[in-house]
């Protein structure tokens, strides 16, 4: 299959667009509240956590369907998913949150 037909499926692009989600969910935590780290979680802490953890079962399932079928196609998009959460992961290293 071609990279495209795979990458439009909902287990490929939905682990991106929660990532996509925590990055500018710790942005925009870090524009309002500064790089300081907070007393205790709040909301943005417990929404950062679901959406990371959330993304381990839809991208076992990507890799359990889409590997054996395709795997030329799908192992890029693996490690797109791969750089989307390292990139969301990033600013809380960064700023220590």
């Amino acid at each position: 299959m071609a990279f495209m037909t795979i990458a439009k499926r909902p287990s490929a692009f939905l682990p991106l667009a929660m990532s996509l989600a925590v990055f500018a969910l710790v942005l925009g935590r870090v524009a309002f509240y500064g790089a300081i780290p907070g007393a205790d979680e709040g909301t943005a802490a417990h929404l950062f956590q679901i959406l990371i953890v959330a993304q381990v079962p839809v991208v076992a399932f990507f890799a359990a369907k889409w590997l054996p079928r395709a795997p030329r196609s799908s192992l890029p998009i693996l490690a797109l998913q791969a750089v989307a959460v390292l990139a969301a992961l990033a600013p809380v290293y960064y700023f220590h949150l």
